[in-house]
């Protein structure tokens, strides 16, 4: 069990108020807010280790150096990867797959060859493959979500082909809350020789995740959704993937020597880290992580869950809404014909911050045949008051719309 009271304490910005009202803040599925030891982190390693690292041979420097490495390997404990080679800083999920796209692309795939993806992705998981069709001439392929939001597993397995090259989806679906069979999807693809690459940016901060027991190829998520800084993502890949990608940006530290005449490459994982990484953002990160595995994932899944099915009690005692997907650690609904957007800024001016909008996945809101929903979501230090308080603020809404 979670001590919330005690963990509140921990995040200084819970204790602020919105037009005078105690903040409620669920709208932790697109940032979490941020513990002291995190903001901590921050600035004790800019007035304490702010060098630049792995080139200088002072003092500052390696420290930095040793603090950012460290990093690499709390990130690989979290993941359960073989190896810290496997384990690449970007900028968030958004960079990670965008990297995957254009080095994997580069890589092995021609004109003519498939992608897939689903129905439900967030559209990082979407245009980085459009531009990679464009640039090589790669068509996308698209498992489709049931009624009840969930992928359509048969209609998966017929897609493959000879020219499938790689699936991409989400862990868990931004929108729908619904948590994917991974482990069968992965399972399929490496059936037919393909591999995988999950989204796991809802999922990392929700479920222990150990990317070798998966078995998937690369693996993918944002600090900022993991009490993390802004700015800072991961790109896991297989050790042998990643030393077939090329390089995806070129610069400093991703070089082995430079010549007129052609550049040799740096080993894993700086292959894939051009120029000054986020040392500050990365040391704040494995803060983040420790600050999460010392709670303990599987409590926190239960403390959430919990508060999903107060949640869920009550939005089935209001008249009208429309629940989608299979929530999990968030839900996403609709107040009748009510406007998303207007029910959001009702409950905003009562002290409840949701998410509203299409949440980066239009194509999904285009089968749903909905302009967008309304999102709840939850994190370790959320309350049942929390949700009592969103409840009342909503049946407030309905009354004013």
């Amino acid at each position: 069990m979670l001590d919330v009271a005690k963990i509140r304490t921990d995040f200084p910005l819970l204790a602020r108020e919105v037009y005078g009202r105690p903040l409620v803040y669920l709208d932790n599925a697109a940032t979490t807010q941020k513990p002291r030891c995190v903001i901590d982190a921050i600035a004790d390693a800019y007035t304490t280790v702010n060098a630049n690292v792995h080139r200088g041979v002072h003092r500052l420097s390696q420290e930095a150096t040793d603090r950012h490495e460290a990093a690499r390997e709390t990130v690989r404990r979290y993941l359960g990867a073989a190896s810290a080679a496997e384990i690449l800083f970007t900028r968030g999920t958004t960079e990670s797959i965008n990297l995957l796209a254009t080095s994997f692309g580069e890589a092995f795939c021609h004109e003519g060859d498939e992608i897939i993806v689903s129905e439900m992705e967030h559209h990082s998981n979407i245009v980085p493959w459009q531009l990679l069709g464009q640039r090589r001439g790669t068509v996308l392929r698209v498992i489709p979500v049931t009624d009840d939001g969930r992928l359509d597993m048969e209609a998966f397995q017929r897609l493959f082909t000879p020219r499938t090259r790689l699936v991409s989806v989400a862990h868990i679906s931004n929108v729908l809350g619904t948590v994917n069979p991974v482990e069968d999807v992965i399972r399929i693809a490496h059936a037919h020789g393909v591999p995988v690459a999950i989204d796991g940016a809802q999922s990392a901060p929700h479920i222990p995740v150990d990317v070798q027991a998966l078995g998937c190829d690369f693996y993918a998520f944002s600090a900022h959704k993991v009490y993390g800084p802004t700015g800072v993502g991961v790109l896991y890949g297989r050790e042998r993937w990643l030393e077939q990608m090329p390089p995806y940006q070129g610069g400093g530290e991703m070089i082995g020597h430079v010549r007129f005449s052609g550049t040799t490459w740096n080993e894993l994982p700086y292959k894939f880290e051009a120029g000054t990484p986020d040392f500050i953002g990365t040391i704040a990160t494995a803060r983040a992580l420790d600050y999460v595995s010392a709670l303990g994932l599987p409590a926190i899944a239960a403390h959430e869950q919990s508060l999903v099915r107060r949640a869920l009690d009550g939005l089935g005692t209001l008249p009208d809404v429309h629940i989608y997907g299979q929530p999990s650690s968030l839900i996403s609904f609709n107040l009748g014909d009510a406007h998303p957007a207007d029910v959001g800024i009702l409950l905003d001016h009562q002290g409840v911050a949701v998410r509203t909008g299409h949440h980066c996945a239009q194509p999904l809101m285009e089968r749903l045949g909905i302009p967008g929903t309304v999102r709840v979501s939850f994190a370790l230090y959320n309350t049942e008051a929390d949700v009592d308080a969103f409840l009342a603020a909503l049946r407030r809404t309905a009354q004013m719309l």
